[in-house]
C-alpha cells in the first residue's frame, strides 16, 4: 500500500473543536512522542515530576501570563475535566452560602453553567438571548452590587456570537473563554476568573486553563473536596496529581507559536482579516446569509445558512471535495459553521469563499 504524505492529507480544518493546530506544533509534538529532548524516551512515558516535564509545566504557566499580561495578582492552573467542570468548580469556590450569583444566558454553555451554579446557591439570570435562538448578545442590563460574581461566556461556538464589549460591573467577572482565549488582547482588570478548555484555540483536548485573581480565594466557608479546591492546585503548581503531560506540552507549544506570531495582538489582526473575508462574502452572496446579529458576530465561529435548504448536502459535498472539513452547523442552528481559530490559515478561508462564489454562480 502506497504511503500518503502528510501534505496530501492536510485539510482546510474549520472544526469547532477539537480544532486546527499550527503545523509546526503538530510536528514538534509528533517528535516528542518518539524522543523528547533527545532523552531517548517518549514524552508519554516520562515522569511528570522529572526535571524536563516540570520545566514544560512552568513554561506553560509563564507563557500564559506573558501573553495575557497577567501580574502576580493572578494564579494560573492547568486542570482536567474540561470547561464543564468549571461550571461547578467556580460556584463551589466562589459562591458564598449567603450570597448569590448572576449570569448572562447567551447559549448552550451558559445554560449548562446555570444548571451547575444553582446547586451551590441562588442564581439570577440578568439577561438572555434565547428569545431569538441566541443570535445576539444581550446588553443594557444592570448587575446587582451585592452579587458574589457575574458569569459570562465570551464567545458562543454554536451560535456564532461574541462579546465585543464587557459589562460594566464592580462585582468579580467569571468568564468562560474556551473558544476565544489568546485570540485577542484582554483587560485583565475586568476579570476575577478566566477558564478555557484547551481544544478550541489553545491546544488539544485533555487540559483546562484556569486563571484566578488571588483576592477571590478563601472566602467561602463550605468544605470543598480536595481535588475541587483551587488552593490545592495553586499550592502544588498544577501537579497535585499526575497532570496531562501531552495536552499541556502541546498547549505550551501553541502558546509559543502565538508569541512568535505577534502575540494576542497579532492573533487579533490575523483573525479579523479572516472573519472580514468570510463575512463580506456572506453579506454579498445571494445564496447565503449569516446567522448572528452583525454587531455581535464572532471572529472565531462564523455561522451561516443557505437560502435554499435543498442545496445543503450538495454544498457539503462540494466543499468536502475541495478539502474543506468541519463546516456542518450544529444541530440546534443548522446550516454551516466555519470556525476560524488562531491556527487556521487565511488561505483556507479563501478556498471556502471561492467555493461559495462558484456555488452562487451556479445556483444563485
Amino acid at each position: 500500500m502506497k504511503a500518503t504524505s502528510i501534505d496530501t492529507m492536510k485539510k482546510h480544518n474549520f472544526s469547532a473543536g477539537p480544532a486546527v493546530l499550527p503545523r509546526t506544533v503538530i510536528e514538534q509534538a509528533a517528535k516528542a512522542t518518539l524522543n523528547f529532548n533527545d532523552s531517548g524516551l517518549s514524552i508519554l512515558e516520562m515522569s511528570h515530576r522529572g526535571k524536563d516535564l516540570v520545566e514544560v509545566l512552568e513554561n506553560a504557566m509563564s507563557l500564559c501570563k506573558e501573553l495575557l499580561g497577567l501580574d502576580d495578582d493572578y494564579e494560573v492552573m492547568f486542570l482536567t475535566g474540561g470547561a464543564s467542570s468549571q461550571f461547578y468548580m467556580t460556584a463551589m469556590n466562589f459562591l458564598d452560602e449567603n450570597g448569590k450569583a448572576c449570569i448572562v444566558d447567551t447559549g448552550t454553555w451558559s445554560s449548562k453553567a446555570i444548571k451547575e451554579i444553582k446547586r451551590f446557591g441562588p442564581l439570577e439570570t440578568l439577561a438572555s438571548s434565547k428569545d431569538k435562538n441566541y443570535s445576539y448578545i444581550p446588553k443594557g442590563y444592570q448587575v446587582p452590587s451585592d452579587a458574589s460574581f457575574l458569569h459570562i461566556t465570551s464567545n458562543n461556538t454554536i451560535y456564532g456570537t461574541q462579546h465585543h464589549e464587557w459589562p460594566d460591573t464592580k462585582v468579580p467577572l467569571i468568564c468562560d473563554m474556551s473558544s476565544d482565549i489568546f485570540s485577542r488582547p484582554i483587560d485583565k482588570n475586568k476579570y476575577g476568573v478566566i477558564y478555557a478548555g484547551a481544544q478550541k484555540n489553545m491546544g488539544p483536548a485533555g487540559t483546562t486553563l484556569v486563571i484566578v485573581r488571588k483576592d477571590m480565594l478563601g472566602k467561602v466557608k463550605r468544605e470543598i473536596p480536595t481535588m475541587l479546591d483551587y488552593n490545592t492546585h495553586i499550592q502544588k503548581k498544577s501537579a497535585f496529581n499526575t497532570w496531562p503531560v501531552l495536552p499541556i506540552y502541546v498547549s505550551m507549544l501553541t502558546m509559543q507559536w502565538v508569541k512568535e506570531n505577534g502575540g494576542v495582538e497579532g492573533m487579533q489582526v490575523r483573525n479579523q482579516e479572516k472573519a472580514d473575508l468570510l463575512y463580506q462574502e456572506l453579506d454579498s452572496n445571494p445564496l447565503f446569509k449569516g446567522v448572528a446579529a452583525k454587531e455581535d458576530r464572532s471572529l472565531m465561529n462564523i455561522t451561516f445558512l443557505i437560502n435554499d435548504e435543498s442545496l445543503t448536502e450538495e454544498f457539503l459535498r462540494v466543499t468536502s471535495e475541495q478539502g474543506v472539513s468541519g463546516i456542518k452547523g450544529h444541530r440546534s442552528v443548522g446550516g454551516f459553521r466555519a470556525s476560524t481559530y488562531n491556527a487556521l490559515e487565511k488561505q483556507s478561508v479563501e478556498v471556502l469563499v471561492d467555493i461559495m462564489k462558484s456555488f452562487a454562480n451556479k445556483y444563485g
